[in-house]
């Protein structure tokens, strides 16, 4: 009825590749068991981000999953998680990204889920945002428009009325001569 209390014993870590073994659930005693999976799986390192110094240009388009900080210049669009315009940065491009935090200087539409206008940023471009925080003495010229998604398309999706159906035509007349 009773039986001898473990507190007393000693514990033992984990063996490598070892799963401990779990009570199957008392609902579904018949379920295959799940697929296995490493007991203490390391989570993965986020990257560092990328910069593109002072003294670098950059011509053509940039695209990265990760963080992104510019300080030189650009000319193309930039898509990034994370992007951070320095305070000596220039970017003549569409610039689109998750976070955008702007010191610099950019020519070209902003698109992103947090746009943030620092006093020493220099903007000349529309900015569609879900939010926004513009600092006092920033530089804006350019309109704002907030959307639920703006990193879609910059273009709302047209609206299409139904097209009725075609009037039946009448059928061609055999040639005679064949």
């Amino acid at each position: 009825m009773f039986s001898k209390s473990k507190l007393n014993d000693p514990i033992e870590p984990p063996k490598p590749g070892v799963q401990p073994e779990a009570a199957a659930p008392a609902f579904a005693p018949s379920s295959p068991a799940p697929a296995a999976s490493p007991a203490y799986a390391a989570p993965k390192p986020k990257p560092a981000p990328s910069a593109i110094s002072s003294d670098l240009t950059v011509t053509g388009n940039i695209v990265t999953t990760g963080d992104l900080q510019i300080d030189g210049r650009v000319e193309g669009d930039i898509r990034a998680h994370l992007l951070t315009v320095g305070e000596s940065a220039d970017i003549s491009g569409e610039i689109v990204a998750d976070d955008i935090v702007i010191h610099g200087h950019i020519r070209g539409r902003v698109r992103g889920l947090k746009v943030r206008l620092t006093s020493t940023a220099r903007v000349e471009g529309d900015i569609i945002h879900k939010t926004i925080a513009i600092e006092s003495g920033a530089h804006f010229e350019g309109s704002v428009q907030r959307r639920d998604d703006p990193l879609g398309e910059g273009k709302p999706a047209p609206v299409v009325a139904p097209r009725a159906a075609p009037a039946p035509q009448a059928a061609p007349k055999p040639a005679d001569g064949a």
